[in-house]
């Protein structure tokens, strides 16, 4: 009986491990957050300005940007859409790190935008 009681427990231990664990094929949060920080950059830039030069493939340079940004963070495309896809599928992570990205773009945007202040 204590046997089956130790077993029990065990179990519902086990069963109440991290469930925000990652696994070790998926970019951690940090390095994704900023990977996927510059390719969204990278989208925007190419939409911006690389569009418009009618003697450009706007498809092909953003391939090239985001083969400088992987080498860059030292990833590869596969193991930056594997993570993507996994954090697709995780809502509460993805929400989490979008959330995040946010909240420093807009701190960015506020230190770039503040006047100077004045010295008395």
């Amino acid at each position: 009986m204590r046997a089956c009681y130790f077993l029990l427990t065990l179990l519902l231990f086990a069963s109440c491990g991290n469930k925000e664990e990652i696994p070790t094929a998926v970019l951690k949060p940090d390095k994704m957050q900023a990977v996927l920080w510059d390719v969204i950059r990278a989208d925007a830039f190419t939409t911006e300005f690389i569009k418009k030069d009618s003697g450009k493939n706007s498809a092909e340079e953003n391939l090239k940007l985001q083969q400088q940004i992987f080498a860059i963070h030292k990833v590869t495309r596969e193991d930056f859409y594997r993570s993507y896809d996994y954090y697709k599928t995780n809502t509460p992570l993805f929400r989490k790190m979008l959330d995040s990205m946010i909240v420093q773009a807009e701190r960015k945007k506020n230190l770039n935008t503040d006047p100077p202040k004045k010295a008395d």
